[in-house]
C-alpha cells in the first residue's frame, strides 16, 4: 500500500480554470464600474449584477429545476473570493444570491419561486433582510416588528436599523412577529415587502466613511398580501438561523480588504524582519480562514460553527486594516481608499453578529459549554 506522504490542498484544473475566469470577469468590472476596497457591502452597479446572472455567477448553487447553476457549493466560493478580493461591484445581487434565493427554495410556495426566482437570477432586483432592531441587534427573538393578520393581509409596523441596501431595494424579506404567545423565538415570521408600498420609510444612515449602505427602515401600517408570508407563520425562527449560517460563513468575511493588504507588501520594507514576520502570519490567517470557509461549504463543519469562522476572519480582517495602516504610514491618513479602509474596519468584526455574540455561540452551540 503507498504510504500517504501528505495532503494536497491544490484546486482540480476545473477550479483554476473558473478562478481564472471569475478574475478576468470581475477585472473587467472594476475597469467599468470602479473598485471597491473596503467592503463589497459599498459596491452596488446593476449593469454589472446582469453580467454576473450572464456568466452563470448568480445561482451557482441553485437547483437546476429552480433555474440555478446546480454547481458545488466551493465554485461559488472561488468565484466569490476572486470577486472580493479585486473590488468588483457585487452588492447589488449579493444578498439574493447568498440568503433569498436559497431561503425560497427551501421555504417558498411555487408561485413564490416563480414569481421571485426569475428577477435574482438576472439580476434585475436587488433586496435587502429587515432583520436588526433599536435594542435587539444581535438578540433577534426579542424583535418587536409585528405584523398583524387582517384579512388576506398582514399590517406591519414597527422600525428595522442597519438594513444595507435598503435604499435601493426592491423588496425586503422582512422577519416579524406574528404572534406574542409563548417564548421569545416562536411567533417569529418571514414575510416580502416590496419596498414601494405605502407606509414603508427607507432614512439612510451615513457611516464614518460617508458610505449609505445601511439603513432605518420604518413601517407605519404597511398593508402585504397572507400570500408573501414564507414558510410556516410564526415558526420561522429556524429559517432564519440557516440564512444566519450562510452569512457568517461566507468568504467576504475574509477578503474583504484583500486588496489593500497586497498593496501594502508591494510597498513594505521586508528588509525589516519584524515587517516580514508580520505578512507571513497574515499569508498563514488567509490560508487557515480559507480552510474554514471550505470546511463550512463542504458540509465538514459541526452545527454553528460558521460562528467561529465569522470571528476568526473578521478579527483577520481588522489586522490586516492595522497592518496596512502601519505600512503605509502618512500615505494611510489622507483622503484615499486606504484611509476609508482602516475607518471602515471596526465594522467588520460588528456587522453581521458581534465577535462576543460569535464566542457565546461556540461555546454554547459547539463546544455544549455550560452557561453561568
Amino acid at each position: 500500500m503507498a504510504r500517504v506522504t501528505g495532503l494536497d490542498f491544490s484546486l482540480s484544473p476545473d477550479l483554476l480554470a473558473l478562478r481564472d475566469r471569475a478574475r478576468k470577469v470581475a477585472q473587467q468590472g472594476v475597469a467599468d464600474y470602479g473598485a471597491h476596497v473596503d467592503c463589497w457591502l459599498n459596491s452596488h452597479s446593476p449593469a454589472f449584477s446582469k453580467t454576473l446572472s450572464e456568466e452563470g455567477f448568480i445561482g451557482m448553487t441553485w437547483p437546476t429545476e429552480h433555474g440555478g447553476g446546480g454547481r458545488p457549493a466551493i465554485e461559488r466560493v472561488i468565484m466569490a473570493e476572486e470577486m472580493i478580493s479585486i473590488g468588483a461591484p457585487i452588492g447589488g445581487s449579493w444578498f439574493a444570491d447568498r440568503q433569498m434565493g436559497p431561503s425560497f427554495i427551501s421555504y417558498g410556495t411555487p408561485d413564490q419561486q416563480a414569481e421571485y426566482l426569475p428577477g435574482m437570477l438576472s439580476g434585475e432586483t436587488t433586496w435587502c433582510i429587515g432583520m436588526s432592531e433599536p435594542n435587539s441587534g444581535s438578540d433577534l427573538a426579542s424583535l418587536k416588528t409585528s405584523a398583524v393578520r387582517d384579512g388576506d393581509d398582514f399590517i406591519i409596523n414597527g422600525q428595522k436599523i442597519w438594513t444595507s441596501y435598503a435604499a435601493l431595494a426592491d423588496f425586503c424579506y422582512l422577519i416579524c412577529r406574528t404572534s406574542a404567545d409563548g417564548p421569545p423565538h416562536k411567533g417569529i415570521s418571514e414575510i416580502v415587502v416590496p419596498m414601494d408600498l405605502p407606509g414603508v420609510e427607507v432614512r439612510p444612515i451615513k457611516d464614518a466613511i460617508a458610505n449609505s449602505h445601511f439603513c432605518e427602515v420604518f413601517f407605519t401600517d404597511v398593508r402585504v398580501p397572507a400570500v408573501n408570508l414564507v414558510g410556516v407563520e410564526g415558526n420561522a425562527f429556524k429559517q432564519t438561523m440557516v440564512q444566519l449560517e450562510h452569512e457568517r460563513g461566507g468568504i467576504d468575511r475574509l477578503v474583504s480588504n484583500r486588496l489593500i493588504f497586497d498593496h501594502a507588501v508591494s510597498v513594505a520594507d521586508t528588509s525589516d524582519p519584524r515587517i516580514r514576520n508580520e505578512i507571513a502570519q497574515l499569508e498563514i490567517d488567509y490560508r487557515v480562514g480559507r480552510l474554514m470557509v471550505y470546511r463550512e461549504v463542504l458540509k465538514q463543519a459541526p452545527r454553528g460553527f460558521s460562528a467561529a469562522t465569522k470571528a476568526f476572519c473578521t478579527e483577520h480582517e481588522q489586522r490586516v486594516a492595522n497592518f496596512a495602516g502601519r505600512v503605509l504610514g502618512a500615505e494611510a491618513t489622507l483622503a484615499n481608499v486606504y484611509s476609508t479602509n482602516l475607518m471602515y474596519a471596526p465594522s467588520y468584526t460588528i456587522m453581521g453578529g458581534t465577535s462576543d455574540i460569535m464566542r457565546n455561540i461556540i461555546g454554547d452551540r459547539v463546544l455544549g459549554l455550560p452557561r453561568s
